[in-house]
Order: structure tokens, then C-alpha cells, then sequence
């Protein structure tokens, strides 16, 4: 492999774990074996933004993939994952639910349509897990519109007898909690901004790692400290920065990451914005 294909690597996608992933995860995967019940429990995650929530989602979500059944004639589709709409809008989340799945519907059609639709393109994929990311987008509507937000979620929840899953920063935690039934449901795991500590001298470790450089790395604790101080402690910029550095000892030769260049490195974030991962099968971030 050339250095520059490497380097096209390194910006690419590709899926990185460590143990605060696999701690969600593994959560997410519980409430995907258990035995299907009337009342579903579900989940919030939550976080900064940045921290990895919508990379555990779309990581969760290519576990379980769309499977078509020939000789039904079924496709079959055990989680869907969908971001919810920019305000809380109930027409808009179904009209996104049936684009997601392939069954838009065209022209003007009340909420109670589109809803009676999505549902029954819902139970035919039998669906297991319904998870909705950007939750906290239901803050840009009033207190009566997030309440009506929260009752559809609860609703779909109960009727296609499946998890509801939500991912959101911190904000939206209280407006989840508003609603003591759905609250009652959902059960919260948080992801905290990463702090000096053994687990984050691990993921930088994990990361160096994948990024398959000939040469160890071996960074001091005052290094660490740097990437910690200069990222804030969240998670894309982690990679970000990682990614760059990794990149960079690739051009010049190094083949190492070095504890002068986590020193000199600037952290130009618009510059950078292609390392932020976006596919499930890709980098955490």
C-alpha cells in the first residue's frame, strides 16, 4: 500500500472500538434480545455534542441490516434509525420515516394518514428498535409541541411493540424527562467528556493503533494531556486531531506520532472537518 492510499485510509471510514462503544452497545444489544412484550423498555443516550452518540447509533443499526426475503416477497428491517426533524413536527418525523424506508407519499395528506401509513410499513418490516437521533431538536418548539413530539414517540413505541431508543446532547435529557411515562421507559446512559484518566489513555492508544503506522508512537502523559486540553475531552475531535497527526507522520517519513508534533499541532477544526466520521462502519466519533 502506497503512502498516499494509507493516508486515503486513514481519512476514510472505518470503525474503531474501545470500551466506552462497546459498554452502549452492548446495551443496545440487550434490548435487541429481549423477548418482545406490549411495553418495550427503551433507552436515552446522551452527551456533548461530539462525544459519539450518532456513531453508536449508526454502529448499532449496521448489527441488525435490512434482509429481503425472496420467496416472501418481505423485506425485513429490525432496527431503523431516523433523525428527528429540526423542530417538532409530527408530519415532518412520519414523512421522514416513510422516505427512510423507500414508501414516500406524495402530495398533501393529513398527519393521521401519513401516520396510519408509516405504521403499516413499520409492522411489516417487523420492526424491533426504533431509534431517533438529534432528539434535542424537539427544544426548538414550545412546551406544548414537545410534549405532543414526546407522546408520538411513545405511541409508535407502543403500538409496533418495539425499544424506542434516543440520542441527544445534555439539554434534552430534562425535556425527555418532562414526560414521566415515556421517562419511566427509558432507562439513560450518559457519555461524559473525556477526562484525564487510564480510559483515555486507552482510546489514544486504540486509535494510534488502527491508524497502523510502522513505527510506536510511545507518547508521554504530558502529551496525552495536550491532546486532552487542546479537544476539550470530545470524542470527533479526539479522531480529528488523531487522524491529522497520523496523517502527517505518514507524509514526513516518521511513521510515529511524536510528542513534539502533539505540541505543534493546531487545532484548525473547519480545516479538518473531513476527518469527522459519518457511517456506521467507520470511525467513533
Amino acid at each position: 500500500m502506497t503512502p498516499d492510499e494509507r493516508i486515503d485510509r486513514i481519512r476514510g471510514d472505518h470503525w474503531i472500538a474501545f470500551d466506552r462503544a462497546t459498554i452502549a452497545l452492548n446495551r443496545l444489544t440487550s434490548l435487541m434480545e429481549m423477548p418482545q412484550q406490549s411495553r418495550m423498555p427503551g433507552l436515552m443516550v446522551y452527551g456533548s455534542s461530539g462525544i459519539g452518540k450518532t456513531m453508536i447509533a449508526k454502529r448499532m443499526a449496521s448489527k441488525y441490516p435490512t434482509q429481503y426475503n425472496a420467496e416472501l416477497g418481505a423485506t425485513k428491517t429490525p432496527i431503523l434509525l431516523v433523525q428527528a426533524p429540526p423542530a417538532p413536527d409530527e408530519r415532518r418525523f412520519y414523512q421522514h420515516i416513510l422516505a427512510t424506508i423507500g414508501a414516500p407519499m406524495w402530495g398533501r395528506h393529513t398527519v393521521s394518514e401519513l401516520e396510519v401509513r408509516a405504521l403499516s410499513h413499520l409492522r411489516d418490516m417487523d420492526l424491533r428498535m426504533l431509534m431517533i437521533d438529534e432528539v434535542h431538536n424537539l427544544l426548538a418548539g414550545s412546551y406544548r409541541e414537545q410534549r405532543r413530539f414526546l407522546n408520538m414517540l411513545r405511541f409508535l413505541a407502543n403500538d409496533l411493540c418495539a425499544s424506542l431508543v434516543v440520542f441527544g446532547v445534555n439539554e434534552a435529557l430534562e425535556a425527555v424527562r418532562g414526560d414521566d411515562q415515556l421517562a419511566r421507559r427509558l432507562d439513560e446512559h450518559y457519555l461524559p467528556l473525556w477526562t484525564d484518566d487510564v480510559e483515555f489513555s486507552r482510546l489514544i492508544q486504540t486509535l494510534i493503533a488502527a491508524m497502523a503506522l510502522e513505527q510506536r508512537s510511545g507518547l508521554t502523559v504530558a502529551s496525552l494531556r495536550t491532546i486532552l486540553k487542546v479537544t476539550g475531552g470530545i470524542t470527533s475531535r479526539v479522531f480529528i486531531m488523531i487522524k491529522s497527526l497520523a496523517s502527517d507522520a505518514i507524509e514526513t517519513g516518521e511513521e510515529r506520532i511524536t510528542d513534539e508534533a502533539v505540541q505543534a499541532w493546531q487545532p484548525v477544526w473547519t480545516k479538518h472537518a473531513w476527518s469527522i466520521p459519518r457511517q456506521p462502519v467507520a470511525t467513533f466519533g
